[in-house]
C-alpha cells in the first residue's frame, strides 16, 4: 500500500499584528498577565475584506510552489476549519474555484482545533487506497470574527492564519505512518460557539446576548486537553513500535504555552523536540500546527527521514495525532 507523503508546505499570516499592548487598551489587561498566563505575546489579524477563503488559498499556492505542482494535479481539497467563509457551501469549494483545481473534489471539516489533523486523516485513506494521487490539505481560520473582544478571558488567545500541505501517494518508506483521531462529545459545552445555528437561529435577542462568540470554560478545558494530547502521542508510537526518543520533532496544537508545557513534562521530551510558535501567533485553531509546520521546514529544521508527529486537541472535544516520516 503506499503512504501518504507531504511534499510541500505553506503558511499565510495577516499583515495586522495585534500585540498585548494593543489588547490593554481594548479590555482589562496588561502584557505582563497575557504573557505569564498564556506566553502570546501578539496574534495575527485579518484585514476586513480577508475572507477564510483569501487564508486558505494563499498558503496553498505557497505549498503548491514548493510540491512543484499546478492545480489541475490535485485531487482532492480537505479544509478544517470552524470559520468559513459561509455556514454552507463548504470553504473547500470556494478554495477549488480560486485555485483553478477544477477536477478536485472538495470538502469542509469541522472538528475545532483538531481540523487540520481530522482532514489530512481523511486525506490519508484516500491516498493509500489509490482513490487520489495528490491532496491538498488545509486549515485556515478567521478566529478573529468569532471572538467577544470584551471578554478578556478569550480575546488574548486567539488569532487568523492559515497553513497547508501537498499530499502525494508514493511508495516508500517516507509519509503517513499511522493516524489516529478521537472524539467525546459529552464535554461539548465546554468549548463552543452557541450562535447561529438551529439550536440558537439568527436573532437581534441573540446578538445582544452574544451567542455569536466563542464561549470556553478554561480551567475545565486545560485539564482533558493535557491528558488528550499525551495519551494520543503515546498511541501513536505504540502503535508504530516506537519512543519519544525516536521522534525528532512534535508539532502539538499551539493552544497556549501552559498546556504545551504540560504535555512536554508529561512527555518527557528533550530541550526543542517541541515545536512551538504560539508566541508570535497566538491560537489559530485548526490552522496552528500547519503553520508551525510549515515554518519549521522552511527554517530546514526537518530532513528527509525524520519523524515528526502532529497532535492535536479541540472543541467537540476532539482529539488526534498523525506519525509520519518526512
Amino acid at each position: 500500500m503506499k503512504k501518504a507523503r507531504i511534499i510541500g508546505t505553506g503558511s499565510y499570516l495577516p499583515e495586522k499584528i495585534l500585540t498585548n499592548f494593543d489588547l490593554e487598551k481594548m479590555v482589562d489587561t496588561t502584557n505582563e498577565w497575557v504573557t505569564a498566563r498564556t506566553g502570546i505575546t501578539e496574534r495575527r489579524i485579518a484585514a476586513d475584506d480577508e475572507m477564510t477563503s483569501d487564508l486558505a488559498v494563499k498558503a496553498s499556492e505557497r505549498a503548491m510552489e514548493m510540491a512543484g505542482i499546478t492545480a489541475d494535479e490535485i485531487d482532492l481539497i480537505v479544509v478544517g476549519t470552524i470559520t468559513g467563509d459561509f455556514p454552507w457551501p463548504a470553504t473547500a469549494c470556494i478554495v477549488q474555484d480560486k485555485l483553478g483545481a477544477k477536477k478536485a473534489a472538495a470538502w469542509d471539516v469541522s472538528a475545532a482545533c483538531s481540523g487540520f489533523v481530522y482532514a489530512l486523516a481523511s486525506a490519508t485513506q484516500y491516498l493509500e487506497t489509490g482513490r487520489a494521487k495528490k491532496a491538498l490539505v488545509i486549515g485556515a481560520e478567521i478566529l478573529s470574527r468569532v471572538i467577544d473582544w470584551e471578554d478578556r478571558n478569550t480575546c488574548i488567545l486567539f488569532g487568523d492564519g492559515a497553513g497547508a500541505v501537498v499530499l502525494e501517494a508514493q511508495d516508500g518508506e517516507n509519509g503517513v505512518l499511522s493516524t489516529h483521531i478521537h472524539s467525546d462529545g459529552s464535554h461539548w459545552q465546554l468549548l463552543y460557539q452557541p450562535g447561529f445555528g438551529s439550536r440558537h437561529p439568527a436573532s437581534v435577542a441573540g446578538i445582544e446576548e452574544r451567542l455569536p462568540f466563542l464561549h470556553m470554560a478554561g480551567n475545565e478545558v486545560f485539564k482533558v486537553a493535557v491528558r488528550s494530547l499525551y495519551d494520543v502521542a503515546n498511541e501513536a508510537l505504540n502503535a508504530n513500535d516506537m519512543t519519544v526518543d525516536d521522534l525528532h520533532l512534535l508539532f502539538p496544537h499551539q493552544a497556549n504555552r501552559r498546556i504545551l508545557d504540560a504535555v512536554n513534562k508529561r512527555l518527557g521530551l528533550r530541550d526543542g523536540q517541541m515545536y512551538v510558535n504560539v508566541g508570535l501567533c497566538g491560537n489559530t485553531s485548526g490552522a496552528s500546527i500547519p503553520l508551525a509546520l510549515d515554518e519549521a521546514n522552511r527554517k530546514g529544521l526537518i530532513s528527509e527521514g525524520d519523524v515528526v508527529m502532529l497532535d492535536a486537541f479541540g472543541g467537540g472535544f476532539t482529539w488526534g495525532s498523525v506519525l509520519l516520516r518526512w
